[in-house]
């Protein structure tokens, strides 16, 4: 069983404050302007709802509709549209400044299916010891991936040095 929550953000009926409105029937002609206790009651003898949708006019708008039917088609389409929203996850591959070059390709085919299933990739390169003398290494190391998997993606953020990690962000093309 499926719960929709309806929050209600127009004033319909009783709520609308202003005197007159332009009134829109439900098949959508216009009807002109009214006395709104008129427009509720036109709506009223429909079985449906006076809704005012455009209060800002100069002469305010207002809808006949079944304001329940409205807001729970509403909030299906919200559903729908946050059920095929997809979250984008940031997979880490580690590596370090001396890494050897089967290593590197396996490293790049594991990042080469991340990126094909619609992921980023975060290559982060770890200083050790002395190793941290020798950055311009590991700034090698990620640009030659970052070459390596050119067709298919593109730099999102480049090689920057934070603490004892270096690190690089690749997105899908």
């Amino acid at each position: 069983m499926e719960v929709f929550y309806i929050k209600q953000e127009l004033p319909i009926n009783g709520q609308i404050k202003q005197s007159t409105v332009q009134v829109i029937s439900e098949n959508g002609e216009r009807l002109g302007e009214m006395n709104t206790d008129e427009a509720i009651d036109l709506a009223a003898s429909k079985g449906l709802d006076l809704v005012l949708v455009s209060p800002n006019a100069n002469v305010p708008v207002c809808k006949i509709m079944n304001y329940g039917k409205y807001k729970f088609e509403q909030a299906k389409r919200e559903k729908e549209a946050r059920k095929n929203q997809k979250a984008v996850e940031v997979k880490e591959v580690r590596v370090t400044p001396n890494i050897g070059s089967h290593d590197f390709e396996f490293k790049c085919k594991n990042a080469r299916g991340f990126l094909e299933s619609g992921n980023k990739v975060k290559f982060t390169v770890r200083f050790r010891g002395r190793e941290l003398n020798n950055v311009k290494a590991g700034e090698t190391v990620l640009n030659k991936f970052a070459e390596e998997l050119a067709e298919i993606s593109v730099v999102e953020k480049p090689p920057r040095l934070e603490g004892k990690t270096m690190f690089l962000i690749l997105a899908k093309k």
